[in-house]
């Protein structure tokens, strides 16, 4: 009977521990972090090549989760060679100084319409800001896709000094976008 007694015990006990968010890795082959601008009203789409991600996630228990991301900068790549060496230089991302980017979450929430928002920092060119990015999660067994979606002002981090703090120039406005395939870890 004590046997039994102490089974039920372990067995409420082991209800009520809340459950962990589940740790993921990126399949770095299999994921992208893009964004998108405007360069004189014409759009146009960069990439980063090279970002590592922690990612702990479980849509049931957010308040376990987080998302640690660092991106090197100088992997930027928006198909025109001479606007990419523009933007590594001073006046725009000065790797040089600056070589990564770094977000972090600081929490989550659900909005009224059920979508996942993940507020963090975002700290770019030296200047740390207030980031929120909208979640969708489909997990399928041991993988899942991750896309996030946030949109940035350029001059609130101090991208583009001189002539190209017009905005009419180049737009303030970016969208950036994560495409991340993850795949369990024990």
């Amino acid at each position: 009977m004590k046997r039994f007694g102490g089974l039920c015990i372990a067995m409420l006990l082991g209800w009520a521990a809340p459950a962990l968010a589940q740790t993921w890795q990126v399949d770095a082959a299999h994921s992208a972090l893009t964004f998108t601008n405007t360069y004189q009203n014409v759009e146009y789409t960069g990439q980063f090549h090279r970002f590592d991600a922690e990612i702990v996630y479980d849509p049931n228990d957010l308040v376990h989760a987080k998302f640690d991301v660092s991106v090197d900068i100088a992997s930027l790549d928006t198909q025109n060679s001479e606007r990419d060496h523009t933007a590594l230089g001073a006046d725009f991302f000065d790797t040089a100084k600056f070589p990564k980017a770094h977000f972090v979450t600081t929490a989550f929430r659900k909005t009224t319409d059920g979508r996942v928002v993940a507020d963090g920092v975002l700290t770019l060119r030296g200047v740390s800001k207030p980031v929120a990015l909208t979640v969708r999660f489909k997990p399928d067994g041991d993988t899942a896709t991750l896309e996030v979606t946030a949109q940035l002002k350029r001059l609130d981090f101090g991208i583009g000094s001189g002539q190209w703090a017009d905005p009419s120039m180049i737009g303030n406005g970016v969208i950036v976008r994560g495409h991340l395939l993850l795949h369990a870890r024990p």
